[in-house]
């Protein structure tokens, strides 16, 4: 889709639509809205769209009223979704040419940024691999601003800049598995980093072994694909970087997850294919950074493996030594996104990290706790953790913050090894942090479970079904924020 800002007055933008927000509650003079709010067929509530055709002293073919609620709840998130959804409206309708009209109260850079976010991840579909040629897609998305908007083209740029970036991680938690395996992943990590200009490096199965990540190579030895851990590396220009910093991305990379020899049920293990969202979010988030330049260095940490019940798989009772030295007994093997991210974890931290995120569909007692609609969100610092809420609370990424008491480390209590992988049925998401936390150390660390809210099973008005790329654009803002 192509991105443009145009300081003109919205009447005179030509378009084959004109978006325009309209308020619940307030008669809108415009357009002949008046006498359809009067009859009751536009209320303006939120995401209500009602199109309209050759207005008089429009330039543009078409108008879309679009509900925008009530004019004080005009915040960001609102803005991103009533435009993802109102270009998906249109799309639908074969409108390839779209205007959006800033307007107050939704007229900061921040709102600017949030409409150009929604026609680009609203204008995304998962079909790459449908052979029809009936695909409706919007060609050119139009930011229509007053001539004296201060910061336009910025605004319109890191709006597309994120996401683009949200769309690159939904594309590669939608490849399937016979197509995206981990050496296909550390493939699009190379080309990533030779577009924008980040270091990059593939540690491999024998470099892996000499660094003793035993977590890591235990799941990924059921698999006849080799395993892969790939850092990318983002550092500011000289002089503008913040030496007490250096944050870490980890994300799981799982490729496909059978469970292994503790096989998950058939139904449903077709989405096992999104299971390295985590890495892919990191991936995407990297991606961003390196074109946002914050004033902090950050790597991105991806441990990537298929998980599957070969003959060589490691079985429940298998002990395994971590990188970090600590064994740890397998008692399920299905709970295989902790193993890879401990090894992870500590290269992060031996590289040099001084804060961590990682993002992973971890668990599916977290989907239990907070349904579909929450990221769940486990720290070991409360300044960390506050961060990282705040940055999500900008982009309108719902997180809820989690208990993480030591007391939970009872339940992974292991007579053979220094812990187990699981600890029973009991709080599993918090168990799951809790053996995260053994490896983060004392580092400032925040654990992302996505488990929940990474994959979307219908399609909503903003979005299509299949992956969402979520929290790609709160840890860019993490970053970009960032302020010691």
């Amino acid at each position: 889709m192509q991105i443009t800002a145009e300081r003109k007055p919205m009447d005179q933008f030509e378009a084959d639509a004109l978006i325009v927000p309209i308020f619940e509650g307030e008669k809108d003079t415009r357009f002949g809205a008046a006498p359809l709010q009067e009859s009751g067929e536009v209320t303006g509530k939120a995401q209500e769209l009602t199109l309209l055709h050759n207005i008089p002293g429009v330039a543009a073919r078409r108008v879309l009223l679009a509900g925008a609620a009530k004019r004080d709840q005009c915040d960001p998130a609102a803005v991103r979704n009533l435009a993802a959804a109102a270009v998906r409206f249109l799309k639908g309708r074969s409108v390839k040419k779209i205007a959006w009209a800033i307007e107050p109260p939704c007229n900061s850079p921040d709102h600017v940024s949030a409409a150009v976010e929604g026609a680009i991840l609203g204008n995304y579909e998962p079909d790459r691999y449908q052979t029809a040629n009936n695909k409706k897609s919007a060609e050119a998305f139009a930011v229509a601003a007053p001539g004296d908007f201060p910061g336009l083209e910025d605004a319109v740029n890191r709006g597309r800049i994120l996401a683009e970036s949200q769309n690159f991680a939904r594309e590669l938690a939608n490849e399937p598995a016979n197509k995206l395996t981990p050496l296909k992943i550390a493939e699009a990590a190379r080309q990533v980093a030779a577009e924008y200009s980040l270091g990059c490096e593939v540690l491999e199965r024998p470099q892996m072994e000499a660094l003793g990540m035993g977590a890591l190579l235990g799941v990924a030895q059921g698999s006849a694909e080799p395993p892969a851990l790939i850092v990318l590396r983002y550092q500011p220009a000289a002089g503008a970087a913040n030496a007490k910093t250096h944050l870490g991305l980890v994300g799981k990379g799982v490729t496909f997850d059978t469970g292994g020899i503790s096989i998950k049920p058939a139904d449903g293990m077709e989405k096992m294919k999104y299971d390295m969202s985590g890495g892919a979010t990191m991936l995407a988030a990297i991606r961003a950074i390196a074109q946002l330049k914050p004033a902090i260095p950050v790597s991105a940490y991806i441990p990537c493996v298929e998980n599957m019940p070969g003959s060589r798989a490691q079985r429940p009772g298998d002990i395994v030594t971590a990188m970090s030295g600590k064994t740890i007994e397998v008692i399920n093997t299905d709970a295989e996104g902790r193993l890879i991210l401990a090894d992870a974890l500590e290269y992060a931290r031996r590289q040099g990290c001084t804060h961590l995120v990682d993002a992973a569909t971890l668990t599916g007692a977290i989907v239990v706790a907070l349904g579909h609609l929450n990221v769940g969100l486990f720290a070991n610092n409360d300044a960390m953790r506050d961060r990282v809420l705040q940055a999500a609370k900008a982009e309108g990424e719902r997180m809820w913050a989690m208990p993480l008491e030591d007391d939970y480390k009872d339940y992974l209590k292991s007579a053979f090894a220094d812990l187990a992988n699981v600890g029973g049925r009991w709080g599993g998401a918090i168990t799951a942090a809790i053996f995260l936390k053994e490896f983060a150390g004392d580092t400032p660390w925040v654990h992302l479970d996505i488990a929940g809210t990474a994959w979307l099973d219908d399609a909503k008005s903003y979005a299509a079904k299949g992956p969402t790329g979520v929290a790609v654009r709160t840890l860019v803002r993490l970053a970009t924020d960032w302020r010691d």
